[in-house]
């Protein structure tokens, strides 16, 4: 020991001064970038504070009474809310439930194979296909709106819910096959030839070796598809003209009133509700669409 600590240089008073200047330094660096980030995520988390707070307000004092906390409460603007439209809020709820349950269904089936095509297997044009559904990303989707809306009337699916639902089991969604196709790549290609060599197919193989590694981009994908079309506003609109067929985002612009007569309370406290399983889903899956977006190289 004393020939090894013989062998260390000792740090002269000067770098050791330098050196507390340093950590002085960066304990204030840390800081303050913590106090930025807290006062950004205030301002960012100020619209939904707002929401919550007008949906404890009564109608008339929500544009009026700015401040957050409440002067006078409404608590009924929850009860009322749930029952004001022709349906009770939970046939809207159920409505958006299914269907984004089975797009994100539709999405992980379709998109994973298409996904497994393109990052595992060798076929001729295979370059090129992907060229072209990588170029669908630069197509702006109201291109498609009058093409599409005459296919689904020809098939007599207006004002039923093919039109949202059946795109989504036909990988029509580039995003999401690329996300996978970045993830698929990055899986040893040594565990493909470990299963063509004990006899299994490139569907077996997809099924008992990849899909279970990919899981992280799985979750990606359904968190992603569950955000949008539960916010998806204009393609129900576009297809549904029955009531009890809507779903949340529909739900809630029945609260506004184009006479003036709008009830703000009920909206947002509908709002609020309808928000709920968004912020449930996001941070149940949290974990896993960090390491989706780290490992497919989307930062």
């Amino acid at each position: 020991m004393s020939i090894i600590n013989s062998q260390l240089p000792e740090t002269p008073p000067d770098d050791e001064d330098t050196y507390l200047e340093r950590s002085t330094g960066s304990r204030r660096s840390r800081f303050t970038r913590h106090v930025l980030l807290c006062a950004i995520g205030v301002v960012m988390a100020y619209p939904l504070l707002w929401m919550i707070s007008s949906s404890l307000k009564p109608s008339g004092l929500v544009f009026t009474d700015l401040a957050l906390w409440p002067a006078t409460w409404d608590l009924s603007n929850y009860p009322r809310g749930w029952t004001a439209l022709s349906e009770p809020f939970s046939v809207y709820l159920l409505n958006s439930f299914i269907i984004v349950t089975l797009s994100i269904v539709g999405n992980l089936f379709s998109c994973s194979l298409a996904a497994y095509g393109f990052a595992r297997l060798k076929f001729t044009g295979r370059k090129l296909f992907f060229a072209l559904m990588l170029g669908t990303l630069m197509l702006p989707g109201h291109v498609l709106l009058v093409p599409q809306y005459i296919v689904f009337a020809k098939l007599d699916w207006l004002n039923t819910y093919y039109p949202l639902l059946v795109p989504h089991f036909l990988a029509t969604n580039a995003f999401y096959i690329f996300l996978m196709v970045q993830f698929m790549r990055a899986l040893p290609t040594e565990l493909d030839d470990a299963a063509r060599i004990d006899g299994c197919g490139p569907f077996r193989t997809f099924w008992s070796i990849i899909m279970p590694l990919s899981l992280p981009a799985f979750a990606t994908t359904a968190i992603f598809t569950f955000i949008s079309v539960w916010n998806e506003f204009f393609s129900p609109l576009l297809y549904l003209t029955d009531p009890q067929l809507y779903t949340v985002p529909l739900a809630l612009r029945q609260f506004v009133d184009s006479e003036g007569q709008s009830q703000w309370g009920q909206m947002f406290a509908m709002s609020f509700v309808s928000l709920a399983p968004v912020i449930g889903f996001f941070i149940a899956g949290q974990k896993y669409l960090v390491r989706g977006i780290a490992t497919t190289g989307l930062k």
